[in-house]
Parts: structure tokens; sequence; C-alpha cells
């Protein structure tokens, strides 16, 4: 589908126009149902390949009311959501993000759009609920404790989910907030930005899906992620020491 400049997203009383990024890495067994879903909110849903090595991108081909993007090789979910968001500024006002292992309810997405204040630009975090038990993989447990504290230790904002990727980010703030991870890190990271310029961030309770026999399809690396997640806090700490705020750059 190609992208319209011109094109007119539903506005949220007056909050302006939103539209769908899902980034996509080999999720060929969930892609279906995530598309599916995103498309009732009747929104633009910009699908973003991230280099799949299996049928994902064949898949998104096939969908009629998408606009596909796709990166030739691997370059992290972040640098597909920065993709997206390129490409989503050019037709609205905030871009919702939306996994595509298929934990999340997209139409979470509207009490989410509905939290938002008039007037104001708030990044918007969805919560998830239910967080506990076995049912729960440890991994997302521990890391989203472990990304928790060392947000606020890096000036970003104090939360109760720092790692959900159900997100809703206002556009072209976001852009503007010198991000430069790429992976993984790129959705702690742009927290911790997001605090240093003063840009609001606010929490809305979303549910979630573990269900037991469900094949969930998650590149998240323990041992891996948990460097450069390591590596990522230590960079804005030494930088939220070093760099004095006169020194930044104000957010335009």
């Amino acid at each position: 589908m190609p992208l319209d400049p011109n094109t007119t997203t539903p506005n949220v009383g007056k909050k302006g126009k939103f539209a769908v990024i899902i980034p996509v890495y080999n999720h060929e067994n969930g892609i279906d149902e995530v598309v599916k879903k995103s498309l009732k909110l009747n929104l633009p849903v910009f699908v973003v390949d991230d280099g799949s090595t299996d049928s994902s991108c064949e898949k998104i081909r096939n969908y009629t009311g998408i606009y596909p993007l796709r990166h030739a090789e691997n370059r992290g979910k972040g640098a597909a959501i920065m993709t997206g968001f390129i490409a989503a500024e050019k037709i609205a006002d905030w871009a919702i993000t939306i996994d595509a292992d298929g934990q999340h309810d997209p139409q979470d997405a509207l009490h989410m759009m509905a939290a938002i204040p008039q007037d104001e630009r708030p990044l918007v975090v969805g919560m998830r609920q239910g967080m506990v038990g076995k049912k729960v993989p440890w991994t997302s447990r521990f890391g989203r404790k472990f990304s928790n504290f060392w947000v606020v230790l890096s000036g970003g904002p104090r939360m109760a989910d720092s790692q959900s990727g159900f997100r809703i980010y206002p556009l072209p703030e976001s852009l503007k907030l010198n991000v430069t991870a790429r992976r993984f890190q790129f959705e702690v990271e742009i927290l911790v930005k997001a605090g240093w310029e003063k840009l609001p961030v606010i929490e809305m309770p979303v549910s979630v899906s573990y269900a037991p026999g469900k094949k969930r399809i998650s590149h998240f690396r323990p041992f891996i992620d948990f460097l450069r997640n390591t590596c990522t806090f230590s960079r804005l700490i030494t930088q939220r020491i070093l760099i004095r705020p006169f020194v930044r750059k104000p957010l335009k």
C-alpha cells in the first residue's frame, strides 16, 4: 500500500491523528492475528519487517490496508520502531507500538488513547497486568524489575513496567530525543531521555497474554541482552553525571 501523505487518520477528540507500528522479526506464527486485530482499530498500520528470515515478510505482503516496510537485514527492534516513526510522522501525530508476539490486545490502545490529557503530549506506556506466576517467563519478570530500577537511576521516570513494548509515542517529539540504542535497549533509553527533556510519561493498565501452550516468539536473549542493558544504562548514567543540564539542547 503506497504511503499517501494526504491520508487522514481518525481523531480522538482534539488529540490528533494516530497510527500503529508493529515491528516484526521472524514472527510468522503470530503476525496474522496481531495485524488483523490491529486493523480493527481503523487506524493506519505500519508493519516493519526487520530482516526476517522466515515467512513473515511474505505474509505481510498479502495484507491489504497496511503500510509494509522492510529492512534488508536485521537491525534491531529500536531501528524498526524508528523506521516506523519516520514513516508514520507523515500522516500522524502519535505512534502506537504493538509487539508482534501476540502478548498484547490491540483494543487496549483505545483506553491508552483516551487517557491522554487534552493539550498534553505525553509518552503513554501500557502497564501489563498479571505479570506474576509460572506462566510468565522469568526473563520478563526479572527484566521488568531490573529495568525499572535502572531507568530511575539514569534520570528517567519512576515506572511499574519500563519494558512494555505497548506504547503511544508523540510525534515528532520522540524522534528528537536523540536515542542511540537500536535494539531492545531503545525502549528503556527513550524513557530516560524523555525524563531528561521533561517529556511526560504516563502508564495505563493493559492486559497481557502468556497463555499456557501458546507458542510465543521472543528474541530476547538473557545473557547478551543483560550485557547490552548494562552498557546502555552505564552510558546513560555517565551522560547524566557529566553532561550538565545547560549543555543539553532543549527539546523543541
